[in-house]
């Protein structure tokens, strides 16, 4: 099994103000975020033998190292500097290596078939912008592999808690698998995710997609 890499990059394409806002935020309200990784991903994974993966708008860095401390060989993109400051920081105090990337995932195209599990999680965009995330994603998910696709869903903005809300960003499974040509869906469900600070009653809902690629496609 080969190494994908991820060198010659184009350049990251969002605005400078985007860049600047998400900069921000990593460095203002989200400085003290969670380092532990997606409950979700933990679970869909059980069982799964590492190989390698690739984390589309990694953020902070908290699924990547869980990856790469299980293992796996990780290859994460973000567009903000101050995020991947964080992660690399992460990384660091874990004692893993990340090939950590920054560059924009609209923009960025990752090696066509080159990973056993890409992640997709809280890559929250407009349509246009997420059709093409998301189809470069599939692109590079390798024959048998998988593809991980998690975020707020539409249904979150009235009946959930906390998330984005415009809803412009929001999406729902049936979304996710409309714009993923090529693999075999294995699950598109709603999923509820408890929030301490929520009232009784309201959880986070989110939109959840796990695929795979057939093993002659």
């Amino acid at each position: 099994m080969s190494h994908p890499g991820g060198r010659g990059l184009p350049p990251a394409t969002s605005s400078d103000a985007s860049r600047a806002r998400w900069n921000r935020r990593w460095a203002e309200e989200r400085a003290g975020a969670s380092t532990a990784p997606s409950e979700c991903l933990v679970a869909e994974l059980e069982g799964v033998s590492p190989g390698f993966a690739l984390d589309l708008a990694c953020g902070a860095g908290r699924n990547a190292v869980w990856l790469a401390r299980r293992g796996w060989q990780v290859t994460a993109v973000d567009f903000s500097p101050a995020a991947l400051a964080m992660a690399r920081a992460l990384a660091s105090e874990a004692a893993v290596t990340v090939d950590w990337i920054e560059a924009d995932v609209v923009a960025w195209s990752p090696p066509s078939r080159g990973y056993d599990l890409v992640c997709v999680l809280y890559l929250q965009l407009p349509a246009l912008e997420r059709r093409t995330a998301l189809a470069r994603a599939a692109a590079a998910v390798r024959p048998g592999a998988t593809l991980l696709v998690l975020g707020h869903d539409r249904l979150n903005l009235t009946e959930g808690w906390a998330g984005p809300t415009q809803a412009d960003v929001l999406f729902t499974p049936d979304d996710v698998v409309a714009e993923i040509d090529g693999l075999e869906v294995i699950k598109a469900a709603r999923v509820r995710r408890a929030m301490a600070e929520a009232p009784p009653g309201r959880d986070a809902i989110d939109a959840l997609v796990r695929a795979r690629r057939p093993d002659s496609g």
